[in-house]
């Protein structure tokens, strides 16, 4: 993606002067590199978005985190994990020597605010001893951060699990985000909540990417891997290995139990038993539907797999208190407490399950030897 934006003067110059590149969240930084520049009239600043979804905003000096009235704004730029070329670009056009502040609109005013972590630029700033030097700018937009996160603590330091009084991290504030997203040949506009940490809104085709997850096994209580990263259309194959298992959707706070809100319940692929000595495998697979962390587990009431540590993440944020380390420490330290009082009735069979499909708005759920389940998302 290219934009251009001229600043300063109605008139362009008649001719470009030189080109400064700036790398935005390069290596997965929350920086500009170079976080200032000098840059003349009709000087071109080229900036190139790396992986994650960051935005060039003009702000000021006196409100770093916050949007000029007026300023330009390259919007959210999401870029796939594993792109590594033919990045999107945003340029800006110098016309005087003027002094420009920029800053990262991510999770703007919350306590995840990239620009709050220090993800600001400026052109012409200040000389370091100058008042409006880029230091004394980025340390604005940091005291902003701290100021943010002060905030957030305060009004909401932690919540409680949804049974036996354990105190877990708050969930993260979202930005709602609309972006234009073109893919080959197919152009559409999207509506999702970016969460910190989760990747681009982009798939990676127009088919999306496959993602395996091995469930269960001889002497196995676990999804392997535990957690994934995955972008829409996405599809996770579960193949469902010795014993009796269930991928079904639950909550942070409520690891063992299943989710419902608005009086829907999420997603389940119902029972799916294998025998000991099985050589072909069932499979369950869930198309991925945004970019927000999905938490799942294995609501088998025997034993309490979900309470021995049996749950799986998609796009859980690994920087934050809300990792896939510290979800499972919440199943495990609840032990399943409770699991069947809304868990739907399991079923028992006692033959393999057929290979199961989940995709846009419906999910088919578990054909076994004499009962054919299915429900609506």
């Amino acid at each position: 993606m290219f934009a251009s934006l001229s600043l300063g003067l109605a008139l362009l110059p008649l001719a470009f002067g030189a080109v400064h590149e700036v790398q935005v969240g390069q290596t997965g930084q929350l920086l500009f590199q170079p976080e200032a520049i000098f840059a003349a009239p009709g000087d071109q600043v080229i900036f190139h978005f790396h992986p994650k979804n960051h935005t060039v905003t003009q702000s000021s000096f006196a409100d770093p985190c916050g949007r000029k009235e007026g300023g330009f704004t390259s919007g959210f730029q999401p870029v796939p994990a594993n792109q590594t070329d033919h990045l999107p670009t945003y340029t800006v056009t110098v016309n005087d020597t003027e002094p420009i502040w920029m800053y990262c609109a991510q999770a703007a005013r919350t306590a995840n605010s990239h620009c709050g972590k220090g993800m600001v630029f400026a052109i012409n700033c200040g000389a370091d001893d100058a008042p409006n030097s880029f230091l004394n700018f980025k340390n604005s937009a940091l005291a902003v951060g701290a100021s943010l996160a002060t905030a957030a603590t305060d009004a909401a330091p932690s919540t409680t699990a949804a049974y036996g009084g354990l105190t877990i991290p708050a969930a993260p504030t979202p930005t709602l985000v609309t972006q234009v997203i073109t893919l080959q040949q197919s152009t559409w506009t999207t509506t999702y909540s970016s969460y910190p940490g989760s990747p681009a809104a982009t798939p990676a085709t127009l088919e999306g990417e496959v993602h395996r997850v091995v469930v269960g096994g001889p002497g196995n209580l676990a999804f392997d891997p535990p957690r994934v990263s995955a972008r829409p259309r996405d599809t996770i194959v579960f193949e469902f290995r010795q014993k009796n298992h269930t991928v079904t959707q639950s909550s942070f706070e409520d690891p063992c139990r299943a989710f419902i809100a608005d009086g829907q319940q999420g997603f389940d692929s119902g029972f799916i038993p294998v025998a000991e000595g099985a050589a072909e495998f069932p499979t369950w697979n869930y198309t991925v539907k945004d970019t927000a962390p999905v938490w799942a587990y294995c609501r088998q009431p025997t034993g309490s797999h979900c309470g021995a540590g049996m749950v799986f993440a998609v796009n859980s944020d690994e920087s934050s208190g809300r990792s896939f380390n510290a979800f499972q420490n919440v199943a495990k330290t609840l032990n399943g407490t409770a699991v069947g009082q809304s868990s739907p009735t399991p079923t028992n069979a006692d033959s393999g399950a057929l290979s199961v499909r989940v995709g846009g708005a419906s999910a088919i759920l578990g054909l076994v030897t004499a009962f054919l389940f299915s429900s609506l998302l």
